[in-house]
């Protein structure tokens, strides 16, 4: 739906939608642990055996929808228990209450799973990880980028440039329904200087995994989405996860997604094209799907040792964040983060309408999933209320 909405107009849905819909998020089934502990969402931690604090994810999700998002579906777990909520509205123009079995787009959640299925090839051997990637695409990559490992690719540290991330907002906007082939996206990048030598900085962004795609099928002699389903979704059962391919509409049970244009205005973004993401950012899923997921790959059913570990390493410590100069914080598919005096690995995503996390302990003693419809889902800084969400899953972020 293509809708300009006055300030007022959006106003009046948003109160419809306070009025119409649940105030507060619902909450587990019967029999789920009541909170214990600190209920402050600033000092909440992820302590093996405390059971999440209900009061505190209450209050993250109170509220909704509001300036910054329409919706939110939350899943906490872990040896101390489990939280279901959602709050907020299925839609501005309804009102009614969130689905909180809802589709959504996870964004670069898709990266975990290209990681782990690149992985999976390396076990098998079909893959080396510290092999030059042009070994296996020697007509794509050209000799410049000859160097690049199939490694380098998963943590961000290949130097192979961004592409396609000019225009603004209204231009996106435009062209939300253009296709785009992932083999042209390589060769324009490749085509322009490396941003740094290879293996001595990290710059997180989407086309180190549109290679490692197209990696996998010229491996495989298969279509990337048939290898992910393949070997990640059909074993574990994600029924409800999928790829939209060049479709932009979300199928099933889905919450709308809003995105703010200028000062003044909602737009609804739900129906919005993906091929600019494909193997880096495509993927439609459930947090039921993802929480499995986050479980299986975590405790070792996804990537076997010792290949899991690429997974929990990061670059050597001399590689720093490309243009910031900040430590190196992704690995092979995931990202860590200090929260609550405990190491958090995991991965966002973002799609317009829609930001994504799944996050857990290393032991899975916290895990985390939510799905949150935010009016700025690639604006700068974290959205508040996903922010609020982190902490009170984790605990606030370390110094």
């Amino acid at each position: 739906m293509n809708t300009r909405t006055s300030r007022t107009v959006v106003a009046a849905a948003l109160v419809l939608g306070i009025a119409a819909g649940p105030a507060a998020p619902a909450l587990a089934a019967p029999g789920t642990p009541s909170a214990t502990g600190p209920t402050s969402a600033t000092t909440q931690r992820a302590v093996t055996g405390q059971a999440p604090d209900a009061r505190a994810l209450r209050c993250a999700l109170a509220g909704l929808p509001k300036d910054d998002a329409t919706a939110a579906l939350v899943r906490v777990s872990g040896s101390g228990g489990t939280w279901r909520g959602s709050a907020g509205v299925h839609d501005l123009v309804s009102g009614r209450p969130a689905d909180p079995e809802g589709r959504f787009r996870a964004g670069s959640v898709t990266k975990v799973f290209t990681a782990a299925v690149v992985l999976q090839l390396a076990g098998e051997g079909r893959i080396g990880l510290d092999a030059p990637v042009r070994r296996y695409l020697p007509d794509l990559i050209p000799a410049a980028y000859g160097k690049v490992t199939v490694r380098q690719l998963l943590d961000h540290t290949s130097g192979i440039p961004s592409v396609g991330g000019g225009g603004d907002l209204e231009d996106w906007y435009a062209h939300r329904f253009d296709l785009h082939d992932p083999v042209r996206t390589v060769r324009e990048a490749t085509s322009r200087e490396p941003d740094f030598v290879p293996g001595t900085q990290q710059h997180y962004d989407n086309i180190g995994y549109t290679v490692a795609g197209l990696l996998i099928e010229r491996v495989t002699g298969d279509t990337y989405t048939s290898q992910v389903s393949r070997r990640v979704l059909e074993p574990l059962h994600l029924r409800d996860t999928y790829f939209p391919g060049a479709d932009p509409a979300i199928r099933g049970p889905h919450n709308r997604g809003y995105q703010i244009f200028g000062a003044d205005e909602l737009r609804d973004v739900t129906v919005w094209g993906a091929t600019d993401a494909w193997a880096a950012g495509d993927l439609i899923s459930t947090t039921a799907d993802l929480e499995r997921f986050t479980r299986a790959l975590f405790g070792g059913r996804v990537v076997r040792a010792p290949l899991l570990e690429a997974m929990f390493t990061l670059p050597d410590a001399s590689v720093h964040e490309y243009g910031t100069g900040k430590p190196a914080a992704y690995s092979a598919g995931l990202s860590v983060m200090r929260l609550g005096g405990r190491d958090v690995w995991g991965k966002t995503g973002g799609r317009w309408g829609y930001n994504t996390v799944m996050a857990a302990t290393r032991d899975l003693s916290r895990t985390l999933v939510y799905s949150v419809n935010s009016t700025d889902a690639k604006g700068e800084g974290m959205n508040p209320t996903a922010l609020g969400i982190v902490v009170a899953a984790f605990g606030a972020p370390s110094a």
